[in-house]
């Protein structure tokens, strides 16, 4: 007994040292919920930074706040203002990504998404001329985009209006692009293996904000060696890296006379670098590139589709409109061009509405602070983690005329033409902002205006109410449902 009563007085000791050590270095940070010894803000946040949970801490603890991930402070900002002023004012000193545990799992900082330091610079420079080579804003990535806009119509309108649920097909449509960017082929809509990798790349993505991704952040010494969803996530994330090295060998194999795709001009760069021992363009960071494309362009673009037929099946009058406009300027979806954008506010307009109200990577990235800095009266030092909330900023009272209800009139004048709005943040800001926002920005106008050019979307007979709230995760996902895409 006197044992156990030692022990328990040991680890009470331990317990509160621990909380006075964290209670004086958030002396000397910005206000927020008290953090308890050892899981800090878990209970606060329910294991989850929800985007709508920290807007409403912001109103009791300002929007530069403090909140304590186990033992880790992150210092989070909320509304426009902030956030413009930490990414965009100081862009290049919250330029890096903080070595989480997950982080360090999934890339041990290499690629784009992940990627930290000079290396991150090089291989997001590298990615950059290579879509370009590969027709980013050009002619040809549009050509491609639009013949899988083409293949997603006519696998639409042959279901006749039935109630269907649009994920797969809309998923394949999307990630065809990336695949065929990427890989230089595309995918079959029954194909296996397509399914197989999407799901591994949903799991992988999703993972970070999951209540179970914030855990293991906070305990990764503990979640490493307990059952759960991060072992399966171990397993997808194994089974994308050895599908790109997979690839690699293929290109290496049968190599083109020219370039096709990513993989092509990689490799070429590979070779030009070889004798260079300093270089960090190697086979390694060209796995963890691939991966990254395949995360971020699979999953955000299919997404924000899924939300955008929700919203015109839940808005008729909307999708009316929109469908009206797009007559009047667009003789057919094989003349459809992004130009026509400039043609198509109103358009224009309902397709920035779905990606502010949708809101797919609420948080975006954590951020690292690489010097100190200054917000408004804080000092944040080097080495913080700063978290965005993106989604505060697109629901900014102060930037928006109807911040909490979808109205495409938050992107129009007086006059109905299109009006941008600094505080839409969906691709993030500054020097990490999203490498493919041109890219996707390209597939949401030509498969949105395709669809709705030839379909009318309504929901199945007898459903009067829809579950408008997501699923959160590091994106942020509609529940599942059935629509009917009925043709025009």
């Amino acid at each position: 007994m006197d044992v156990i009563w030692l022990l328990l007085v040991l680890l009470l000791s331990l317990i509160t040292i621990q909380f006075m050590k964290i209670r004086q270095i958030a002396a000397h940070l910005p206000p927020g919920p008290t953090p308890l010894p050892l899981i800090g803000n878990l209970f606060t946040t329910k294991c989850q930074l929800n985007h709508k949970t920290l807007m409403k801490l912001s109103k009791i603890y300002g929007n530069i706040m403090t909140i304590w991930a186990g033992q880790t402070s992150l210092i989070v900002l909320n509304g426009y203002e902030a956030i413009r002023e930490c990414l965009i004012n100081n862009s290049e000193k919250v330029s890096d990504r903080p070595t989480t545990p997950f982080f360090k799992y999934y890339s041990e900082g290499r690629g784009i998404i992940i990627g930290t330091g000079q290396n991150w610079k090089v291989q997001r420079r590298l990615s950059i001329k290579i879509l370009r080579n590969l027709g980013l804003g050009k002619k040809v990535l549009e050509w491609r985009i639009k013949s899988e806009a083409s293949q997603l119509v006519e696998i639409l309108v042959s279901q006749k209006g039935s109630a269907i649920d649009p994920k797969n097909c809309l998923t394949n449509a999307v990630s065809n692009v990336v695949a065929a960017v990427s890989f230089g082929h595309t995918f079959s809509l029954n194909d296996e293996l397509f399914h197989h990798i999407f799901e591994s790349s949903t799991l992988v993505a999703a993972f970070f904000g999951t209540r179970w991704g914030q855990l293991y952040d906070a305990f990764p010494w503990l979640m490493h060696r307990l059952p759960g969803p991060q072992q399966s996530m171990y397993k997808h994330l194994h089974f994308l890296k050895q599908y790109m090295l997979y690839e690699i060998r293929q290109h290496q194999q049968n190599p083109s006379a020219e370039p096709q795709d990513v993989i092509d001009y990689y490799l070429e760069q590979i070779s030009k670098t070889q004798d260079d021992p300093s270089s960090t363009v190697d086979e390694e960071n060209l796995i963890q590139v691939l991966v990254d494309f395949v995360l971020a362009g699979f999953e955000t673009v299919t997404s924000t589709l899924r939300w955008g037929l929700l919203y015109m099946a839940v808005n008729q009058d909307v999708q009316v409109k929109a469908q009206k406009e797009i007559d009047a300027i667009v003789e057919s979806i094989e003349n459809l061009q992004y130009e026509h954008r400039t043609k198509l506010p109103y358009t224009n307009a309902v397709i920035h509405e779905i990606q502010r109200v949708s809101n797919v990577v609420p948080n975006g990235l954590p951020r690292l602070c690489t010097q100190d800095i200054k917000l408004q009266e804080y000092s944040i030092k080097k080495g913080t983690i700063i978290i965005a909330n993106l989604a505060s900023a697109c629901m900014d009272p102060n930037h928006w005329k109807f911040p909490d209800t979808f109205n495409p009139s938050n992107f129009l004048d007086e006059e109905g033409n299109f009006q941008p709005n600094e505080a839409f943040l969906p691709f993030s800001a500054g020097h990490r902002n999203c490498m493919g926002e041109q890219m996707a920005r390209t597939e949401l106008f030509i498969f949105f205006t395709s669809l709705l050019k030839t379909l009318s979307f309504q929901l199945p007979k007898g459903v009067t109410e829809v579950n408008m709230d997501g699923i959160y995760g590091t994106t942020y996902l509609p529940h599942a449902y059935k629509i009917c895409p009925i043709p025009r």
